[in-house]
């Protein structure tokens, strides 16, 4: 784990600008959850609008939204493909992502085009270079 002054960044994910995380699995598929950075910023979580599974989304489309007592968010998708399965529990307790962001996944997506898509996302280090110019 990379720590960068209150945030931390988990080794062997990939990362977006807008603070989402992917994570290969062994069979090919991604898991997309939002960083600890997102989950702080957003305070506690209220409400976690899961995206519909057979839903196709392009790399940078809004995949779905995140409710705090603060605000309402859009989390992207990370990678283009098809929604495959998303963790249901995070209806009901959606607080989990603040409690461990980067083991409560959101969804996971059957990827299109995975290989050519994580070239543009960063890793943890330069994810965590990129924390500290915000």
């Amino acid at each position: 784990m990379i720590e960068v002054g209150e945030y931390k960044v988990k080794e062997g994910l990939y990362y977006t600008k807008d603070h989402e995380w992917a994570k290969v699995l062994e069979d090919g598929t991604v898991l997309v959850g939002i960083t600890d950075y997102a989950q702080k910023e957003l305070g506690d979580l209220a409400y976690v609008e899961l995206p519909e599974v057979g839903k196709e989304v392009n790399k940078g489309d809004v995949l779905c939204e995140i409710e705090s007592v603060k605000a309402v968010s859009e989390v992207y998708a990370p990678v283009s493909g098809e929604v495959i399965e998303v963790n249901e529990e995070l209806s009901d307790s959606p607080e989990k992502i603040n409690e461990d962001p980067y083991e409560a996944w959101i969804a996971k997506i059957k990827p299109k085009n995975l290989e050519e898509e994580l070239k543009e996302l960063m890793d943890a280090n330069a994810y965590a270079e990129y924390l500290k110019t915000l």
